[in-house]
């Protein structure tokens, strides 16, 4: 909601980020499309600093948009230091009218992009509910993964979070 789309660019704001790394602290980025080239000239300044990406970057499923996103997204993606969470989507779906479906392009885009090591599941809970059911809303992932390895299952239900946030 910053009124400038370049604010994590800051000096203010990357003095902040530059502390982070010595106390083994996670940042996470809540952006929208428009944000994704910042987001990945910040990562891009910090490289031993552990990043995720929360909600995918919002992306317009609603509109069935995938560019610039995609493009946004791999562009983000290609810093190692980088996570994505599977989260926020039904939110930027139509709240009454999404089906799983709706989830797949940018859910392929997310994958192919980052990797099953760099992604870990996520509800947006109690956000959610304003377009879906917790347990619906994870199902999504679940289903889709569903014909992923045992490992890569058990990295993206919850083995990365632990890894990423030092659990």
């Amino acid at each position: 909601d910053e009124p400038d789309d370049q604010f994590m660019l800051r000096d203010s704001f990357l003095k902040g980020i530059s502390l982070l790394v010595k106390f083994n602290l996670v940042y996470e980025i809540l952006i929208f499309i428009r944000h994704l080239p910042y987001a990945a000239k910040l990562v891009e300044k910090f490289p031993e600093q552990k990043f995720v990406l929360d909600h995918i970057a919002k992306p317009l499923i609603r509109d069935k948009l995938l560019s610039p996103w995609r493009e946004g997204i791999q562009q983000l993606a290609f810093h190692p230091n980088v996570y994505c969470k599977l989260s926020g989507m039904v939110t930027e779906a139509s709240w009454t009218g999404w089906r799983k479906e709706d989830f797949t392009p940018y859910l392929d885009v997310i994958f192919e992009s980052f990797g099953p090591s760099r992604l870990m599941i996520g509800s947006d809970w109690p956000v959610c509910t304003v377009a879906s059911g917790y347990h619906e809303t994870m199902q999504i992932v679940i289903d889709y993964i569903g014909g992923s390895s045992q490992n890569d299952q058990e990295l993206i239900l919850g083995r990365n979070a632990k890894i990423i946030y030092n659990l």
